[in-house]
Parts: structure tokens; sequence; C-alpha cells
């Protein structure tokens, strides 16, 4: 059977650690997923025509922060993804604003 209520309390020790390590780089990551969440939410309300002008540089932003967190982790793999999505948001952005 799987303890649920230890991986939550492991997942609270690790917030609290990660908090303690680096506190600018927490609040900002929860800060860049608080800001994903809105985007997925936004988007879902306004379809089919969603604000891609407000939610690209949204994209774009919380990407960034994303990003420079997992290169202060050390995280090959988040870095590469997180700077593909930039990119893929800059293009379609610009793609948006020449229309």
């Amino acid at each position: 059977m799987i303890d649920v209520r230890g991986i939550v309390y492991d997942i609270i020790d690790w917030a609290e650690k990660d908090y303690r390590i680096w506190p600018l780089r927490f609040v900002l990551e929860v800060t860049a997923w608080v800001t994903s969440i809105a985007c997925s939410t936004i988007m879902a309300f306004t379809l089919p025509h969603p604000p891609f002008l407000l939610l690209y540089p949204m994209f774009i932003v919380q990407c960034g922060i994303f990003a420079w967190a997992a290169w202060t982790r050390q995280s090959l793999g988040m870095l590469g993804n997180y700077i593909l999505l930039i990119s893929i948001d800059i293009a379609a952005l610009i793609r948006l604003i020449t229309l």
C-alpha cells in the first residue's frame, strides 16, 4: 500500500529545505507555477479565441523563471526544455504581432 501521508510529509519537508537553501528561487518558482496555472485557466475559459497577446508574454516570463531555476539547480534537461519553449513562444508572439 502507498503511504500517501508519508509522501505528503516528504514533499513538505523538501519544499521547506528548498526554501531555506535559496528563498528567492523558491518564491520565483512558485510565482512561475501560479502564472503557468493562470495561463492555462485563461486559455481554457477564453476558447476558442484566447488572448494570445496577453498569454504569450506570460508564457515567456514564466518559462524564463523556470529556465533560470533549472540553471541554478544544474538541471540540463529542464533548462533545455524551457529554452526551447521560450524560443517557440517568442516565435509565435512575433508571428502573431506581424499577422
